[in-house]
């Protein structure tokens, strides 16, 4: 697979406790290193993409052998289209037209659109190239899960029926590829986030969807815009940042421990790419974002999950 990074976990069960502070440290480290240069949106194109933050496991970059369509699984989330660089968009818009050639199944797990809502007289404006081009892929013959993240939950029958997508708007356990799956965003889960939780109880209500609905687009895309606050994203993530994903880990590891059907917590929200073995043949893994990574997943048949970063190609 020429041009695409690829890291793989390996580790034991007995190294995760000392792998996960491996990876808060090198996030932490390549973050601050960023901060000091002062990133901004208008900046970004002459940034270079965040490297994935090493992982508790091996770190050894590999090739991704060749695909079977049939038993590949693509999975990403966190792509915030409408706020992010020109050069994120198209570089998302290339991996799309890529992930339908080399899968059966794409999961975009959250937050791909930074805002959507399906008004009584439309739906959130400026998506139209990225609508099309899901529209396609569908008609492809190729499964595509759009999962409601808290900046796109608001679909409904558009996306369905229009689109053709699987919508869902409640996290699933599914199987994917010999993985028995807990998917999920990953917002409101975990410890704090308790303003989130009282808030989200209220914007997700059938009274306010109503009333929101009933908005003119311009009105309500600009509303949605202001609370997105997508763009103040445009320095790396802070301390407090960081603490939420390692809490969204804490959240799985425990669920897996309560739940041993389970093989896969596979999550998104965060923003920071993770990938870990928490038993024999057990991982929680986090698909990072397109903010500031351009990191995937790859779930395969008889084969470890896969974290990876899009360079130029998938093939």
């Amino acid at each position: 697979m020429a041009g695409a990074m690829i890291t793989t976990c390996r580790a034991a069960h007995d190294d995760t406790a000392s792998g996960t502070s491996v990876t808060v440290r090198s996030t932490r480290r390549v973050l601050s290193n960023i901060a000091k240069s002062g990133m901004s949106k208008a900046s970004w194109a002459q940034t270079r993409v965040l490297p994935l933050p090493a992982p508790p496991c091996s770190r050894v970059v590999s090739q991704v052998p060749s695909n079977d369509p049939a038993q590949t699984i693509l999975v990403a989330s966190d792509v915030h289209l409408g706020t992010i660089a020109d050069e994120q968009q198209d570089a998302f818009a290339t991996w799309l037209d890529q992930a339908a050639e080399v899968a059966s199944w794409i999961v975009l797990n959250g937050d791909i659109f930074d805002f959507w809502f399906e008004y009584r007289w439309g739906t959130s404006r400026g998506y139209d190239s990225t609508l099309t081009q899901l529209r396609r892929i569908v008609d492809s013959g190729v499964r595509v899960t759009l999962m409601g993240g808290n900046h796109d939950w608001w679909g409904g029958t558009y996306l369905r029926d229009e689109v053709g997508v699987e919508f869902l708007q409640d996290p699933i356990t599914t199987d994917m590829v010999g993985f028995r799956t807990f998917l999920a965003h990953g917002d409101g889960l975990g410890r704090g986030d308790l303003s989130y939780r009282a808030l989200r109880l209220i914007l997700r209500g059938r009274l306010t969807r109503f009333a929101f609905g009933m908005l003119p687009r311009r009105l309500g895309d600009r509303i949605g815009a202001g609370i997105s606050q997508t763009e103040d994203r445009w320095t790396p993530s802070r301390p407090a940042e960081l603490d939420k994903a390692e809490a969204l880990r804490e959240w799985a590891l425990n669920e897996m421990s309560e739940r041993p059907e389970l093989d896969l917590v596979l999550l998104g929200h965060s923003h920071v790419p993770a990938c870990e073995r928490v038993g024999e043949n057990r991982w929680y893994v986090n698909s990072g974002d397109w903010v500031y990574h351009r990191s995937y997943v790859i779930l395969r048949d008889s084969d470890d999950p896969r974290l990876v970063q899009w360079e130029t190609a998938i093939l």
